[in-house]
């Protein structure tokens, strides 16, 4: 049956609802070779790391473990897909080819494991063991073999001015925000106060027989006195001070009835590790902001801003629109368009503290020093600049000292290009935090964010490989058409002349 609408027409579907029988698999029982997941199953050693991972198990104890090869493909799916734990398992159940990335020797209708593994699987790969399937990933496409013997490298190392300097090195820093709610001292104190008052009411319940009464934590009051502050649109400076002041009452008249219920018998082992974890967070919370408040100070060394996530800190950037960035503060160097996880830390430090370790892991990818260093100005120190002049390196901006009072065209040009090939690590970030999940860290332990935050540039190496994949698989087909055109002309030529010359 036909139906026409404004110039197109629409054939109405015979056998929408048929039977699964019918459906037709477009690879008839054989996986295409040129797909994107079994090109990367190609580009990962799977077997080279698989003895360090088995390190994280006993042998003769417990359920067996999955494969490393199993853990590993699910996480960069994950990261790849931009998916959840759940997501990931399901879509692996459904796709023939992420069952084949992950290791599988068929097609399986049952997922090959539960999303809850997934944890297991981020605390088992290390944030070292990734950065070492990195470098070898990148070493393998660069071309530079690591097991060169020891002969060879002293040798290039007696003679570094003769092989000279080679390459470019970028570096910069981020940080990977945690996902956590934006921390105020007020909200903060107000959620060590339930925590506090969620344990009074645990401990209680097993000495209500020999107490009179229970201890009272006034929670009513205090969520009025924290309601009535957090309503208000724009509170002044008197207004957080005086909500701060009411809150840290409030706990610590919790701490001191916990206190009492320990020396009436009960016991912290009656708490769960959760709960406990979080009653040390609380104390720590309490004593740091008691010292800001009674000193009249906004800053204090290693500031809790989350009660659940109590490792992250506030890292300030100077960025427009985010001043300041609570997460992971991460030094990065770019390679040849490759990136790499250097140094990760919770802490606020001076990156330009990295830039020789930087140049040296630079010398241990490709083999030599890099020609030239583009870093922002904070990398510009008297010691970098002594350390690159030592090795031959010229670091890009201007020399220290009084500016010139004419600038030359070709430094201008110079300048020009420096920032223009610096760009290209700033894209890298904006690929990590855009595409991939850089730009909120979803697991919540120290561990594990680590390794996720490292498998974010695994993930972008990866994807770069298989872009390099496909352009020499579509300059070699065109390499091939052209031949063929060219063979083809040639016999079309040929067949013409020999025709001309027989009718002669």
């Amino acid at each position: 049956m036909l139906c026409i609408s404004e110039g197109k027409m629409y054939r109405k579907s015979q056998n929408a609802l048929g039977p699964e029988e019918s459906f037709e698999l477009p690879f008839e029982g054989h996986l295409c070779e040129e797909n994107r997941w079994i090109v990367l199953s190609k580009l990962i050693p799977w077997s080279e790391f698989e003895a360090e991972y088995a390190q994280n198990f006993s042998e003769d104890m417990g359920a067996p473990a999955k494969s490393f090869r199993i853990a590993l493909a699910a996480l960069i799916i994950k990261e790849k897909l931009k998916l959840s734990d759940r997501e990931t398992v399901e879509q692996i159940q459904e796709n023939p080819y992420l069952q084949y990335f992950i290791g599988q020797n068929s097609y399986q209708n049952e997922a090959p494991f539960d999303a809850s593994t997934m944890v297991y699987f981020r605390q088992s790969i290390s944030q070292q063991l990734l950065q070492k399937i990195n470098r070898r990933i990148v070493q393998q496409s660069l071309g530079f073999n690591p097991e060169d013997s020891i002969t060879k490298k002293l040798e290039e190392a007696e003679k570094p001015k003769e092989k000279g300097n080679k390459g470019k090195l970028l570096i910069d820093a981020t940080v990977a925000p945690a996902d956590i709610k934006y921390p105020t001292d007020v909200d903060l104190l107000n959620q060590a106060r339930k925590t506090t008052e969620i344990i009074i009411d645990i401990l209680y319940k097993f000495l209500k027989e020999t107490l009179d009464k229970k201890p009272r934590t006034y929670r009513n009051q205090a969520r009025k006195d924290y309601l009535k502050f957090a309503k208000k649109r724009k509170p002044s400076g008197k207004d957080r001070r005086d909500a701060v002041k009411k809150q840290l009452q409030y706990i610590k008249r919790n701490l001191g009835h916990i206190e009492q219920l320990i020396e009436k018998g009960e016991s912290l082992e009656l708490l769960s590790r959760r709960q406990y974890r979080n009653l040390l967070v609380s104390n720590e919370i309490y004593r740091q902001q008691q010292s800001m408040w009674s000193n009249n100070q906004k800053r204090i060394e290693h500031r809790i801003v989350s009660l659940t996530q109590p490792h992250v800190r506030p890292i300030v950037r100077g960025k427009s629109g985010s001043p300041t960035e609570f997460g992971a503060k991460l030094s990065v160097s770019c390679v040849e368009g490759y990136v790499f996880l250097e140094k990760i830390s919770w802490e606020n430090y001076n990156e330009s503290g990295d830039f020789i370790s930087q140049v040296e892991a630079y010398k241990e990818y490709t083999g030599f020093y890099p020609e030239s260093v583009h870093a922002d100005k904070i990398y510009r120190t008297r010691v970098n600049r002594a350390s690159c002049k030592e090795r031959g390196i010229r670091l890009s901006g201007p020399p220290l000292g009084r500016p010139p009072a004419q600038v030359s065209l070709q430094a201008k040009k110079q300048a020009q290009e420096d920032e223009r090939i610096r760009n290209e690590i700033e894209g890298k970030f904006g690929q990590g935090k855009r595409r991939f999940s850089l730009n909120r860290v979803m697991a919540k332990l120290s561990t594990t964010s680590e390794t996720s935050i490292t498998l974010t540039f695994l993930v972008i190496n990866l994807v770069k490989l298989l872009r390099q994949f496909y352009c020499l698989f579509l300059c070699q087909f065109f390499q091939n058409l052209i031949i063929l055109s060219r063979t083809i002309n040639f016999n079309y030529e040929l067949k013409t002349q020999s025709k001309a010359l027989l009718i002669a």
